[in-house]
């Protein structure tokens, strides 16, 4: 049993589908080994842009189809209901995404200040606040690019988007189904859309003392800029001219939130329509300014596609042996699946412990304050981990590469890979740290 477990905690760090899981109560309906496309899938998509990313922008969609098929081909024999659940769930999930990353794009804001401390604490929160109510994915691409304007007198602008990925693109998106893609698909599982408003004060703590954070950590870097340099960019500030352009968006906005609430099938054609109705009304030329293009959606759709299918094995071999993880406790949950979705998509690994907590409660007999079967202290510590977590690393969260490319088409020399990680281990963990003893 000891050499078991061993070989088994290996297998973590690249089969995080796998944890601990294990055939022998012979309950599981699905091989152990039926995990593999999913596995390969991830690492392919964690590691394959960092050899040569040249050749995962051309064929990442066949090696989605490649690994996608079989394993498709495996559930149907198997257990084909699983199967179409699991596209209904695909459907839901990319109609929405898709929908807020249409409707952002027509929003255009422009401002004719310049980038001081006070006024990019000002960006930073109101984008963590946006990014709950429009989607990390929606608010990252409505505020990076004027952001990026009002630093553009400043020689020193990496950290301010370093930070904003942290905030925007995903600390923010925890106070609905709507901010992070991990959260949505707890609301597909049954999740009720109000329930992450209980995570307010983790968002509150969290967003504040990473906003006191980049407050120091840029009133340094202005410093360094000059005082001629502050000045000069002060007298080029006229008014202060604040200007929201393409605002008929908001009324779409609203109609993909009111989609929440009606029955499914009539929810994703509101969506739909609220999306149709973004492009018809949104003049081209606003859609210029923001560089808007449908690749970064057209590569989710296809690798989510081939995730959500490949993912089927693993999530009913965890609904057996997912007590095995030896995973049971809210901060076992909230790191498990923090460290998990630094490295690999955050919205499968929430499924993949949203799945194993379910088992554990049955284990322990737990049966008060449960959330769709799941605990409700283990399900705070999930949802948490995966949308603070997924700022780790570049490969976290869907958002995080799509604002490394637009500040690098402006200027900014981006940290590398590690870089990044760096300055995530020195400001996001210690703070993660402090969330475990508080909160978990």
């Amino acid at each position: 049993m000891k050499i078991k477990n061993l070989l088994l905690t290996l297998l973590i760090g690249l089969m995080p589908t796998v944890l601990f899981a294990s055939t022998e109560h012979g309950e599981a309906s699905f091989p152990l080994w039926s995990v593999v496309f999913f596995a390969a899938l991830i690492l392919s998509i964690a590691v394959l842009p960092l050899i040569n990313g040249e050749w995962w922008g051309k064929y990442y969609g066949y090696v989605s189809l490649a690994l996608a098929i079989p394993a498709g081909i495996l559930v149907l024999s198997i257990e084909k209901i699983a199967l179409l659940h699991v596209v209904e769930e695909y459907i839901s999930f990319i109609i929405l995404l898709g929908s807020l990353f249409v409707i952002a794009g027509g929003i255009v804001i422009r401002l004719s200040a310049q980038g001081t401390t006070w006024l990019n604490c000002a960006f930073l929160l109101t984008g963590s606040v946006f990014a709950s109510f429009m989607g990390t994915t929606g608010a990252s691409m409505v505020l990076i690019r004027p952001l990026l304007r009002a630093n553009k007198w400043r020689r020193h602008v990496a950290h301010i988007c370093i930070f904003f990925i942290f905030l925007v693109s995903n600390i923010g998106g925890l106070l609905t189904p709507l901010g992070d893609p991990p959260l949505f698909l707890g609301f597909l599982r049954g999740v009720p859309f109000t329930w992450t408003f209980r995570l307010l004060p983790n968002w509150i703590f969290a967003v504040f003392i990473v906003l006191l954070i980049f407050f120091v950590v840029d009133r340094i870097f202005v410093r360094k800029e000059g005082k001629e340099a502050y000045l000069n960019a002060l007298a080029d500030s006229g008014q202060g001219k604040f200007e929201i352009r393409g605002k008929i968006n908001f009324i779409f906005l609203g109609m993909v939130i009111v989609a929440f609430f009606v029955p499914p099938i009539i929810r994703e054609v509101v969506m739909v329509v609220a999306a149709g109705f973004s492009v018809y009304f949104t003049p081209v030329p606003l859609r210029e300014e923001n560089a808007f293009t449908y690749h970064p959606i057209k590569e989710v759709a296809i690798l989510f596609a081939g995730i959500f299918v490949t993912m089927v094995p693993a999530m009913k071999i965890l609904e057996v042996s997912g007590s095995e993880l030896g995973i049971d406790v809210p901060w076992k949950f909230f790191w498990a699946t923090g460290i998990l979705s630094s490295f690999l998509d955050n919205a499968p690994t929430y499924l993949v412990f949203m799945t194993a907590a379910k088992s554990v409660a049955q284990v322990q007999n737990i049966a008060q304050n449960l959330i769709v079967g799941v605990p409700e202290t283990f399900l705070k510590a999930i949802s948490v981990g995966a949308v603070f977590m997924g700022a780790n690393t570049y490969i976290g969260n869907g958002p995080n590469f799509m604002v490394k490319a637009i500040c690098e088409e402006n200027g900014v020399s981006m940290p590398s890979f590690f870089g990044y990680m760096m300055w995530a281990i020195a400001i996001l963990i210690p703070v993660f740290i402090v969330t475990t003893f508080i909160f978990f």
